[in-house]
């Protein structure tokens, strides 16, 4: 690890930190709206609403896409919040979402095993850790609350050179992930859902489900939280 890697680890740490003291003395407040009492009150959790099947020219013929809600308004903010802003208390709520749209899956399986989208390195160091990695794992909680097994399996990651996406044009995406996916050593799952937070254009899913494919793990769906344009 280099200094500067180390320096940012420490950053990290030192909001979530920070984060966590906040919380003990300032109460709650809706990350999207504003209004105390719960990171995502009762009327902006209503932006999740039940599955919806996407296109994306990556993925179109090989796997099913489904997200929860448009990237705007409510969404949005929450997404944004969570992701960028260091409200890592909105990973109850979106785990929960996550959670319930698992069952509208036309196929839903027994024990769903959730393959987290991996960020680069460097965001999930000043992010505080793995954000949707973080995600799945609260949706696996939801679910064996009510008596429904599932796994999280945190098989990908991101080698080295890989940019940051905003801004980049499909194609641009997409050679930006070619030979960059990587798929992790330990015990592979034969069928697992991929789990993102945005859908955008659909590479980096696409490059996701392409390795996976290769390695022999079935993906029967992908979810994310929302689908932007």
């Amino acid at each position: 690890m280099t200094r500067r890697d180390r320096e940012l680890s420490d950053l990290g740490a030192t909001v979530a930190g920070m984060t966590k003291l906040l919380d003990l003395l300032i109460p709650a407040r809706c990350a999207s709206c504003g209004a105390p009492g719960a990171p995502c009150c009762t009327t902006c959790q209503t932006a999740w609403g039940s599955l919806s099947e996407i296109t994306r020219a990556p993925t179109a013929g090989r796997v099913p896409v489904y997200a929860l809600a448009r990237y705007a308004d409510e969404a949005r903010r929450l997404i944004l919040a969570y992701k960028e802003r260091g409200r890592r208390d909105l990973a109850p709520s979106l785990g929960r979402a996550v959670a319930e749209a698992l069952v509208q899956l036309p196929e839903p399986a027994e024990e769903p095993c959730l393959v987290p989208v991996p960020s680069r390195r460097h965001a999930s160091r000043v992010r505080g850790g793995p954000h949707v990695r973080r995600l799945a794992e609260e949706c696996v909680k939801v679910l064996a609350e009510n008596g429904k097994p599932a796994t999280v399996a945190p098989i990908l990651a991101l080698g080295a050179g890989v940019r940051d996406a905003a801004g980049l044009t499909r194609a641009e995406r997409a050679v930006n992930l070619d030979g960059r996916v990587r798929l992790m050593p330990g015990a592979r799952p034969e069928k697992v859902v991929l789990l993102d937070d945005v859908i955008t254009t659909g590479a980096t899913a696409a490059a996701c489900v392409r390795l996976l494919d290769i390695s022999g793990i079935h993906v029967s769906a992908v979810i994310a939280l929302a689908a932007a344009g």
